[in-house]
């Protein structure tokens, strides 16, 4: 028997960094609070959604109730939210991902915009963007999974990669 005694969880606020990506922020909250995306999902009541956004799968692209709803949760406001996805009109891949190791040393979090078509090599430090580990050719997982900072095959550390 179930028995509702309308108690709200208590969920860890989790501050998301400028230009981080929708993926990696989710991963972080997740972790923070010991949540699967269904969970997320679930909370927000926005179903299992979060599994796909998580990937960059953005069809069909999120709504503002759908923001709304994990905003509230997430405790951040939905412009915020918005502000982790692709600007309209910017073609985005899904794979794959990719990577600027200086960029990362300076602020461990996935940059949306390296994810952009038009993006392939980072402008402030002029490296090319990697989509693999250069030591061991490890494509990067979802940035929902940057659990440790390093690489999931080696455990070189993300900050270490520049090319």
């Amino acid at each position: 028997m179930i028995v509702d005694a309308g108690i709200q969880p208590w969920l860890f606020e989790v501050e998301p960094y400028e230009g981080e990506s929708l993926s990696h922020y989710l991963g972080r909250f997740k972790r923070r609070n010991h949540l699967t995306p269904g969970g997320l999902g679930n909370m927000a009541g926005i179903g299992a959604v979060i599994a796909r956004w998580e990937k960059f799968h953005l069809t069909p692209y999120p709504t503002k109730t759908q923001f709304e709803a994990l905003g509230r949760v997430l405790g951040i406001f939905p412009e915020r939210l918005w502000g982790m996805l692709p600007p309209h009109g910017e073609g985005m891949q899904c794979e794959p991902i990719r990577l600027c190791g200086a960029c990362y040393g300076e602020n461990p979090c996935h940059r949306i915009e390296w994810q952009y078509k038009s993006v392939w090599k980072c402008d402030r430090h002029k490296l090319k963007l990697l989509a693999k580990c250069p030591h061991c050719e490890a494509k990067f997982k979802v940035p929902a999974l940057w659990e440790d900072g390093c690489c999931h095959r080696c455990r070189l550390p993300l900050n270490g990669m520049m090319r």
